[in-house]
């Protein structure tokens, strides 16, 4: 809104010519979620609790984890709310990735919305089935995973998959890239979702990927850059730095109130959500590859709980963790949820720039 008003205003004033800018409109994208978050977080944290919408924790998890029962929860609305205002200030509404995105971080927050609104209201402490959650998720994908596949076939979006460190090799998958397209998204969805179990742990790996695909989503949008850097140009992907600068800044506001001893969970509405976003970004911007290194954190939290329970099944009852998703191995080896945390972090930042890294090694 904000960019649609300032921009015409360039002819009467050189200044407003700044706005043009996705550089400029990131930073101030991402400054406005900040404050947004921080603004409004005392006041959702203070409704959150009046409301009694309080955090459910399962009886199988860690002892220690009984301390948060209670503690506001669903404030993934906030990450939410923060990015889409910020988003729809700062951003070229005319863009269709920009609509794209927010679509799928709505779908996929309702759909924890609902997870979240089961636990605590009905008394549900594991919410909405595994198996109608999953079946949802497939069918809100497969809804995203249209809509490109149309635009792929009007020339606004690549159907050719894009390989890290194959120049040439571009296969082209025609509908394949439907199934693919929600592949990752609900992988992606999901992965984040396992991660978000100590304070501050997934919204913090959230923010190192958002940082990443910031960049990233730059890069993809600019000619030369993309040139330079042997990247498949995606012209519309950068409206979606300033979408991505949005997300960033509404991470890092939510950190401040759900660091250890967090004040606010996230819950599956920010979860389900965030998880989603990354992926479609990921997508549209042809980096679904190095999702996997981004977001390698995420990657290895999912694959702990496959291992768990595809082991467990195998051998009737053994284990290879001692509780997964992973972060839950530490906390019984003895680990200070703390530790675990920003250990966890330094392990996402080493991923998110060892995969900026193989830009250049194409």
């Amino acid at each position: 809104m904000l960019y649609m008003l300032l921009v015409p205003l360039k002819k009467f004033f050189i200044f407003f010519n700044v706005f043009r800018y996705i550089t400029v409109r990131t930073a101030l994208a991402g400054i406005t979620a900040l404050l947004f978050t921080m603004v409004l977080g005392p006041w959702l944290i203070r409704f959150l609790r009046k409301h009694q919408f309080g955090e459910a924790i399962r009886e199988e998890g860690p002892k220690t984890h009984i301390t948060k029962k209670g503690k506001p929860t669903m404030g993934g609305i906030l990450i939410i709310g923060a990015t889409a205002v910020s988003t729809l200030l700062w951003c070229d509404l005319s863009n269709l990735y920009i609509w794209l995105a927010m679509a799928t971080m709505l779908l996929f927050g309702a759909l924890g919305l609902l997870d979240d609104y089961l636990q605590i209201r009905k008394n549900r402490p594991k919410g909405l089935l595994a198996k109608y959650k999953f079946i949802l998720q497939i069918v809100f994908a497969a809804v995203i995973a249209a809509v490109l596949f149309y635009m792929g076939l009007r020339g606004d979006f690549n159907l050719h998959l894009t390989v890290p460190f194959f120049k040439k090799w571009t296969p082209y998958l025609g509908m394949l890239y439907i199934p693919w397209i929600m592949l990752i998204m609900v992988s992606s969805s999901n992965a984040v979702n396992f991660a978000d179990g100590l304070d501050g742990l997934a919204i913090g790996l959230t923010l190192i990927s958002a940082s990443s695909f910031t960049a990233l989503s730059y890069i993809a949008g600019h000619a030369l850059w993309s040139q330079y850097l042997n990247i498949v140009p995606v012209t519309q992907a950068a409206e979606l730095t300033v979408l991505l600068g949005s997300l960033s800044g509404a991470c890092l506001g939510f950190l401040w109130y759900n660091c250890h001893p967090a004040e606010i969970f996230m819950g599956d509405v920010g979860s389900l959500s965030l998880g989603a976003t990354l992926g479609v970004v990921a997508i549209m911007i042809k980096q679904e590859f190095l999702l996997f290194m981004v977001a390698g954190v995420f990657v290895v939290e999912a694959l702990s709980v496959v291992i768990q329970v595809g082991y467990f099944k195998l051998t009737g009852g053994k284990r290879v963790f001692k509780m997964a998703p992973l972060h839950h191995h530490f906390e019984l080896m003895g680990w200070s949820e703390q530790k675990i945390v920003v250990r966890f972090w330094i392990v996402g930042i080493i991923f998110a720039l060892f995969s900026l890294t193989t830009l250049k090694i194409r």
